[in-house]
């Protein structure tokens, strides 16, 4: 016999929903004690029903890219990454340029 997580799912999730109406149910009969069980229990099975959602060593992460998509995507990266470098270089030498230049060759004169 196999373990079937399409059918435990289900279960997990509606073993978590039953927890917390009987949490909500010891909150209201002021049994502090008895609503944190089913708080604990609740969280538990939410966490079992999520791990089997996602399947046996998968997790929340993206699937990883096949070696010519990877390759492909980092060449685009570093084509954009190159074009940024060059026009921040490109600012910085015109910056560079207007400091470089005297104080009053920096000014217009409004009265000329």
């Amino acid at each position: 016999m196999t373990f079937k997580s399409r059918i435990w799912y289900p279960i997990a999730v509606g073993l978590s929903i039953i927890n917390v109406a009987g949490a909500a149910f010891a909150a209201v009969s002021a049994e502090p004690v008895h609503a944190t069980v089913h708080v604990a229990l609740a969280a538990a099975f939410w966490v079992w029903a999520q791990r089997l959602r996602h399947g046996p060593g998968r997790s929340d992460r993206q699937a990883p890219l096949e070696a010519p998509e990877a390759l492909e995507a980092l060449g685009n990266e570093m084509s954009r990454l190159r074009e940024d470098l060059s026009e921040t270089q490109e600012r910085l030498d015109f910056a560079e340029r207007l400091l470089a230049q005297k104080p009053e060759a920096r000014r217009k004169d409004p009265e000329g």
